[in-house]
């Protein structure tokens, strides 16, 4: 399984660069760091983690509190977590965060495949 995510400031549509994402595994009933990066200029990070990872629960954490203290605005969020739990293998999963400074929104999307343009 891998894991992609895209993350938009609502407030202003634009995308969220440099936003630092860390990525836990739940093994027993703690949740150890199994991989940390961050967006890029677009918003997005392709994979999360460099390697697969097996079914089972994760969480996304994204540092929403440094984001909003470098832009000097007000948040009510010093971080978002994303619980994820998977009993399978789902390939790949997209998690789009749209984020404002009082609410934030995710859910599971599709990352666009590249596909070529047909000529007309």
């Amino acid at each position: 399984m891998s894991i992609s995510v895209r993350v938009i400031d609502s407030t202003n549509g634009c995308p969220v660069a440099d936003l630092a994402v860390t990525l836990h595994a739940r093994e027993g009933r703690s949740w150890p760091a199994v991989a940390r990066s961050r967006t890029d200029s677009s918003g997005k990070i392709g994979s999360v983690c460099n390697q697969a990872l097996p079914h089972g629960s994760y969480r996304l954490v994204f540092e929403t509190g440094e984001y909003f203290a470098e832009r000097a605005v007000d948040s009510l969020y010093a971080e978002v977590i994303v619980s994820l739990h998977y009993p399978g293998d789902p390939g790949h999963l997209h998690i789009p965060l749209l984020l404002s400074p009082f609410s934030y929104t995710t859910y599971r999307g599709f990352a666009p495949e590249t596909v070529a343009a047909e000529k007309v």
